[in-house]
């Protein structure tokens, strides 16, 4: 993750895309919803996708033909849902494809079906659950933004491996493998892209406060 262009077979390339485009075009419409109702919340909706995209640059070469970086969509994805998520997630994908040479345009439905959509509904649903079980904000933000991260790893390391399963042992030994390599790298970074998250959580809770107010999960959180 990000998977580099031209990477996956094209058969792969165009099943993820297929797959990725509902939940993105479900979330247009939970973004122009929310919008709608609260114009005010832009400003923290496009901090989120900020956030994101600057931490998803942050790479470190790991397997061949993809890199390990933090995600940064836990963020988003507690204050707007994981609908939302994957189009702000999508647009970062786009973005540093083109202009950073990260990723790629045929991989960019795989790239953002990890990264987009399924590292956002990790992150949504542990921090629901989280917070139903009583756990504190900080604790349940740190868990949700870091296991959202690793989860999209763990989806990374099985487009590979369905793309290029082993020669002996086939889709399992070749999903170990690079989920393997991959651990080397994204543990320590899924753990401070918990820590980060909290702290910039933390920040928006103290200063924007009255538009967080308009949020339903910040309503549960208090």
């Amino acid at each position: 993750m990000h998977i580099m262009e031209g990477f996956l077979p094209l058969d792969w390339a165009v099943f993820w895309w297929g797959i990725t485009i509902p939940f993105v075009a479900v979330g247009i419409r939970s973004i122009t919803k929310k919008l709608k109702e609260n114009p005010e919340l832009k400003s923290i909706l496009g901090m989120s996708g900020a956030f994101a995209f600057v931490l998803s640059a942050l790479k470190i070469p790991s397997v061949t033909g993809s890199c390990s970086h933090p995600t940064g969509v836990g963020l988003g994805s507690i204050l707007f849902g994981p609908t939302a998520m994957s189009v702000l997630g999508t647009i970062v994908l786009l973005f540093q494809s083109l202009l950073l040479a990260h990723g790629g345009i045929t991989t960019l439905g795989a790239n953002a079906f990890s990264m987009a959509v399924v590292g956002p509904l990790l992150s949504y649903g542990i921090y629901k659950c989280g917070r139903k079980m009583n756990v504190s904000v900080a604790v349940s933000v740190f868990l949700a933004a870091m296991l959202g991260d690793l989860g999209t790893y763990l989806v990374t390391s099985v487009q590979l491996a369905l793309a290029f399963p082993a020669e002996i042992g086939g889709f399992v030994a070749s999903f170990v493998k690079f989920a393997s390599i991959f651990a080397f790298t994204q543990v320590p970074l899924a753990i401070s892209e918990g820590l980060l998250t909290v702290i910039v959580m933390n920040l928006l809770q103290k200063y924007n406060m009255t538009e967080l107010n308009q949020l339903p999960t910040m309503k549960e959180a208090r």
